[in-house]
């Protein structure tokens, strides 16, 4: 190893121990374009460190994404989820506990959550919330720019130095509070980051995203009071959880960091991961904060998991709410567990956008938001989600006041028992319309059309849609067609019906819309998702490619 190679890295502040830069970063390339942001935030040194994550983790995830596979086949079959008998005696021994709440963590009664562009980091650090959700997954379309800058606004804002000024706006932070705790959400670990390249395939976008942020952020965030905490999305196992754990274990060994500093809060929002609850807890013991209702994202994981079931049919997106039995189950499986094992149980998201030029309809949604929350809080949640810093209030008063503690894992929810048979409980009153397929229609393509041009999370009818909503939406629309269900109208919903009614929602939205859209090229990718034939695991994985900006390679020794 040379003089000067040691010399850079541990000028960098990092203990990383005896690592041959050059042989590290051999085959390693950065396909994406370089400017100057680009290399503050991904340095020799940081790639180093994402090329060790990826050569030392990547062949687990890839076997994990295939354990997924032969479930589906199973799934396919008939079969059904269940609790898993290897994993009995981690559910039934009551006495091991979750890490208990890190700095910053402790009280979360509100938790905002978007986009990761600077005019957002600002307005989320400025809410009148206690956290703020980084988000580079499910509100962010994963283009170059968007993922390098995302990690510069958060590298600058954790030093207070986000402000900026777009014509004669000023974003500043505010100075007259403490800022709400950073929490950072990376992709999940089917996607992969294909602008950088270790060994001739693309790093894990999981590894990518957490890979930067720590990197650049941990010891800061440690030094300013908090620590390194993160969102963990769509995992489907309790092997999945175990993944990042390991991974957690290796990046503070890395930097000389004590094991247990990084926290993650885990995303319920697959079916399968709603049986290995306690399984997940127990995995992350030493770094979890927690579990969340991703109740979008689980909707979307019930209908893709049992699609070719017919006992798994649900009715327009409307009639899904939260008080039906399979949802009502896991919200009350989720708190008992979580509190059980003294670790938080976070609410769900309140998408709602005010509505300006209309006092009747605002105040009616801001009803509905309240009654949600006011629902959460006394079935036990510690916090909830909103989209919007307008929301703040709401959730804030309805917690405050029947949440007087920073928390409530108190509340031990021991009267509830929740079975396999409730968490499949698919009774769900309500009929499928063709008013609810065009408004799945509408979401889907409002959102793919979107993401295409690099926009995460988009507004349509005063709601904040994102990739779980749109995921919901064309599952419907598959599941329908595919069981060959009527509408309450009568209509037979049939591949033909389908593909008209999307054509003329797409034919609609783009006379709307402004030159340069991109609702025909959402179309085209829709269309095959909504014929009961084919079907992709994720439409961000099926678009990907579309918003990849791949330049020619730059081996990364000369970042």
């Amino acid at each position: 190893m040379s003089h000067s190679a040691t010399s850079t890295l541990r000028e960098a502040g990092h203990n990383i121990g005896p690592v041959n830069v050059d042989q590290v970063l051999h085959d390693v390339n950065i396909l994406g374009p370089l400017d100057d942001n680009t290399r503050k935030i991904l340095s020799k040194e940081a790639t180093v460190f994402l090329a060790v994550l990826h050569r030392t983790f990547n062949a687990t995830r890839k076997a994990l994404l295939q354990r997924r596979v032969v479930r589906q086949a199973e799934l396919d079959k008939g079969n059904l989820l269940d609790f898993l008998p290897e994993t009995k005696h981690v559910r039934e021994n009551s006495a091991w506990r979750g890490a208990p709440p890190a700095p910053g963590l402790v009280d979360r009664r509100t938790e905002i959550t978007g986009p990761t562009d600077r005019k957002m980091v600002v307005n989320a650090l400025n809410a009148d919330v206690w956290t703020y959700m980084a988000d580079f997954e499910d509100s962010n379309a994963p283009t170059w720019d968007n993922m390098i800058n995302g990690q510069l606004n958060l590298h600058d804002a954790i030093r207070k130095q986000v402000d900026f000024k777009q014509g004669e706006k000023e974003y500043k932070l505010r100075t007259d509070r403490v800022l709400p705790t950073l929490i950072t959400r990376a992709r999940g670990w089917h996607l992969e980051e294909k602008h950088m390249t270790v060994d001739g395939e693309p790093i894990s976008a999981s590894l990518f995203d957490f890979g930067l942020y720590f990197f650049n952020n941990a010891e800061e965030l440690v030094n300013r009071g908090t620590g390194p905490y993160f969102y963990l999305p769509k995992m489907e196992s309790h092997l999945e959880a175990r993944l990042w754990n390991d991974v957690f274990n290796l990046a503070q060994d890395y930097i000389g960091m004590r094991r247990g500093t990084i926290r993650g809060t885990v995303l319920i929002e697959t079916i399968p991961a709603a049986f290995e609850m306690d399984e997940i807890i127990y995995e992350l013991r030493d770094h979890s904060s927690g579990l969340n209702c991703g109740r979008w994202d689980y909707i979307f994981s019930v209908i893709k998991r049992f699609r070719q079931n017919p006992a798994f049919v649900l009715p327009d997106r409307s009639a899904v709410t939260m008080t039906v039995p399979f949802m009502d189950a896991y919200v009350k499986l989720l708190i008992r567990t979580c509190h059980a094992r003294g670790v938080h149980a976070m609410g769900g998201m309140a998408a709602q956008i005010p509505i300006k030029n209309d006092p009747a309809a605002n105040e009616k949604a801001m009803d509905s938001v309240r009654a949600d929350k006011l629902r959460e809080v006394k079935a036990g949640h510690d916090g909830t989600w909103v989209a919007h810093p307008a929301l703040a209030s709401i959730a804030n008063e309805i917690f405050n006041a029947n949440m007087p503690t920073p928390n409530q894992m108190h509340v031990r929810r021991e009267d509830v028992s929740v079975t396999a048979q409730d968490l499949l409980n698919m009774n769900v009153p309500g009929s499928i319309t063709e008013a609810g397929i065009r408004k799945n229609l509408n979401i889907g393509l409002g959102y793919m059309e979107g993401w295409l041009r690099g926009v995460g999370c988009v507004p349509i009818n005063y709601l904040m849609e994102d990739a779980a909503t749109a995921e919901v939406s064309r599952s419907q629309l598959w599941q329908w067609v595919k069981h060959g269900v009527s509408t309450q109208e009568g209509v037979k919903v049939d591949k033909g019906y389908a593909l008209k009614l999307l054509h003329e929602q797409a034919d609609e939205l783009e006379k709307s819309a402004g030159k340069g859209n991109k609702f025909q090229v959402a179309a085209k990718y829709f269309a095959g998702q909504v014929t009961g034939e084919e079907y992709a695991e994720f439409l961000t994985s099926l678009l990907y490619n579309e918003i990849t900006n791949v330049s020619e390679k730059t081996p990364a020794a000369k970042l």
